[in-house]
């Protein structure tokens, strides 16, 4: 049977394509831009489906209205869509790294069912998971069922399990839809100040992971004379494109995947999907590979930046609690605060605002607050970064640290936090006035 013959006896509709879902069966989705939205509409038209979950991360689209009884909805990574189901008790929330989330759904169900929206199929057979290769990658060989989405407007991208052949799809759909977009962040006076600091950190012909954010991505607006720097990140911003187009994006120094930008998802603008659409100088890899730290172990001279929510004087960082109520996940920032140490010249960099609610509470505080989570170990940081400075903890003691963090606090909060420091044994009654 020909290629084309094949998917043309795969083609059906969303309703039917959701049949092949059994009872009790683990289905799992990309990140955003990949999922499906028209098998997303259609799986409660399965009537027979019950026990059911459905992983998914950063969703694009609202959560089913399906109670827990027939489809329990599990998050890998809180946000706007999912965080008041989570809050609720509607939905549930896979704690992770994102270099384990594939081993964890293989705990879940050893052969998930795979529905993604996907590229035009090429030539061969293949269509590719475009945005979006994620966790998804690693669970297609052992998949139960593979229900695709076929999108037009889907860039075809390169890399590693991020190819889907015909032969291994179960059902397909044609469904033309505008991928899912993230708005140009405005970036504050705050967000400015903290992207010139930490570009003032960044050498020509370092590699760079970005996290997600605008704070990590106002340092791509201070990177425009640089030269030669590499991109090995796990979400592909839209600042990529104004740096490659200025020259300042070679991947010329990266001992691994030398030559091209990697990373495991986008998500952007229309922008951005344009120019991965077959654009061999990017490849997608599957977060296993993209995070795993003995690949990024061999990346000499990477900076790794990432942002929190609040920092103790130990230097532990909480990125996913605030005021009790879990907001984000740990993703990959734990995987990269770990790896960057095994680097070569590697800098890990964590940054946040000095203050939130209009400068009313400090973000550098003397302990986590109540029902907080350390995202990234007290042992992991090596600097953290405010609209105020630097403070480099890494070998630095206790006292240092903590001296350290109170000097780029915000000076409203200065004496205080001194205070505080003081009465704990964190510094001296000595440098009480030093401060």
């Amino acid at each position: 049977m020909s290629i084309k013959t094949l998917y043309q006896s795969k083609i059906t509709t969303a309703e039917e394509a959701v049949r092949f879902i059994e009872p009790g069966e683990v289905i799992v989705f990309p990140i955003n831009p990949g999922e499906p939205p028209a098998l997303l509409a259609a799986l409660p038209t399965n009537q027979k489906l019950t026990g059911n979950s459905l992983y998914r991360m950063l969703p694009g689209y609202p959560l089913l209205e399906t109670g827990p009884e027939i489809i329990k909805q599990v998050s890998i990574f809180l946000s706007g869509q999912d965080r008041k189901a989570f809050s609720e008790g509607f939905s549930d929330l896979l704690p992770n790294h994102f270099s384990d989330i594939p081993a964890l759904i293989k705990i879940a169900s050893p052969a998930p069912v795979i529905m993604a929206a996907v590229s035009p199929m090429d030539e061969n057979g293949y269509f590719s998971l475009g945005t979006s290769v994620s966790y998804v990658g690693d669970l297609l060989k052992d998949a139960k069922s593979i229900i695709l989405e076929v999108n037009q407007k889907m860039p075809y991208t390169y890399g590693e399990q991020n190819q889907i052949h015909i032969s291994q799809v179960t059902a397909l759909i044609e469904n033309d839809f505008d991928l899912p977009t993230l708005p140009e962040p405005i970036l504050n006076d705050k967000d400015t100040k903290i992207g010139q600091t930490i570009a003032e950190l960044i050498q020509n012909g370092d590699t760079l992971q970005i996290g997600f954010g605008s704070m990590p991505n106002a340092v791509m607006e201070y990177l425009k004379d640089h030269r030669d720097l590499g991109i090995y990140t796990e979400m592909l911003p839209d600042k990529v494109v104004d740096l490659y187009e200025k020259g300042v994006i070679t991947n010329a120094n990266k001992k691994i995947y030398n030559g091209k930008t990697t990373a495991t998802f986008a998500l952007g603008s229309k922008r951005l999907y344009d120019f991965m659409n077959k654009n061999e100088d990017i490849l997608m890899l599957p977060c296993q590979v993209s995070n795993d730290l003995r690949n990024i172990a061999q990346l000499d001279n990477l900076v790794s930046v990432n942002s929190t929510v609040e920092v103790d004087f130990f230097g532990q960082c909480n990125s996913e609690v605030i005021g009790g109520k879990y907001y984000s996940s740990t993703g990959g920032q734990a995987d990269f605060a770990k790896g960057v140490r095994m680097t070569e010249n590697g800098r890990g960099i964590i940054c946040l605002y000095s203050t939130a609610k209009n400068d009313s509470i400090s973000k550098i505080v003397p302990m986590l607050s109540e029902g907080s989570v350390v995202s990234t170990s007290k042992n992991d940081v090596d600097y953290i970064v405010t609209e105020f400075g630097k403070a480099e903890l890494r070998g630095k003691t206790v006292q240092g640290r903590t001296e350290a963090l109170i000097k780029i606090a915000h000076p409203k909060f200065r004496e205080q936090l001194a205070f505080e420091a003081t009465k704990r044994g964190f510094l001296p009654k000595k440098n009480f006035f030093m401060i």
